[in-house]
């Protein structure tokens, strides 16, 4: 027989929690950075070609540039297998000098 009652429910807080992403996962990666050199887009996308280990398909970047054409940021969506593989590209886009800002 089973008893109802406080001694039954875990305490508040015990519950398992949730991961905020379920992989394998389609991510997307803001990636923000200057327009001069010329080049920053495919430059990122060589970066993610190295940090994921497969080509990027220039369909999966979408190019928005400032207002004054200054800076570029580009939206880069890749498919995750888990949450190491995207700390690692947030890692690889850290090291990056080019990159002066990332989502």
């Amino acid at each position: 027989m089973t008893k109802d009652g406080p001694e039954s429910t875990p305490p508040a807080g015990d519950e398992e929690k949730k991961p905020l992403i379920e992989y394998p996962s389609v991510y997307t990666f803001k990636v923000m950075g200057k327009q001069e050199p010329p080049g920053f887009t495919e430059h990122v996308r060589e970066l993610f070609r190295r940090l994921m280990g497969t080509e990027v398909s220039p369909d999966s970047i979408r190019e928005q540039p400032s207002s004054k054409g200054t800076y570029v940021s580009l939206s880069v969506s890749v498919y995750l297998l888990s949450e190491e593989h995207r700390r690692a590209i947030y890692a690889g886009l850290h090291k990056d000098e080019r990159v002066i800002y990332y989502l």
